[in-house]
């Protein structure tokens, strides 16, 4: 049995989840880096696998924060000429799921070229640390899916855009 504070938690759950995978993320890299530069400079050597390392876990953090960022309302957006229909929900409701659709279609065509380069990498290994190529573009695939999952949602419950800042014009 699901109480109204268990599904007002979820969306703190998912941020939670995304903020450690991102902590996690920049400690490894920043650690990566820093004792690979202690290396080179210090003692005339260092870690091959560090660039290749910050390299993938960079990619990943971009798109982690990108599927966290779409629920906050967080990605940019242009809601002067949206704001201006307000007051005439008909429009409005037109208005916004136009936009959803706009979304869950460049969420497709996102999923859709990251799976074909997925599917390429699959047989390629990185040069240093051997891992296979596919893990560069399957983050870009996730976060379409995430975002294309969640955009699908706002459409099916008819969720009205948040404007979130009085509609001013950007």
């Amino acid at each position: 049995m699901s109480t109204l504070n268990d599904e007002a938690a979820r969306p703190d759950r998912f941020t939670r989840l995304a903020e450690n995978a991102l902590a996690a993320c920049l400690g490894v890299m920043a650690t990566a880096v820093f004792v690979n530069v202690v290396l080179r400079y210090g003692f005339g050597s260092g870690i091959a696998a560090s660039e290749e390392l910050s390299r993938l876990l960079f990619v990943w953090m971009v798109f982690i924060g990108a599927t966290a960022a779409y629920p906050a309302g967080e990605h940019m957006a242009f809601t002067g000429l949206v704001g201006l229909l307000k007051d005439r929900p008909a429009l409005f409701g037109a208005a916004t799921l136009l936009i959803r659709l706009l979304v869950l279609l460049g969420c497709v065509l996102l999923a859709w070229g990251a799976w074909q380069q997925v599917v390429v990498g699959l047989d390629s290994h990185s040069v240093v640390l051997g891992y296979p190529v596919a893990l560069l573009p399957l983050p870009a695939m996730l976060c379409a899916l995430a975002i294309g999952a969640m955009a699908l949602v706002e459409i099916v419950r008819r969720q009205p855009l948040n404007l979130g800042h009085g509609a001013e014009v950007e």
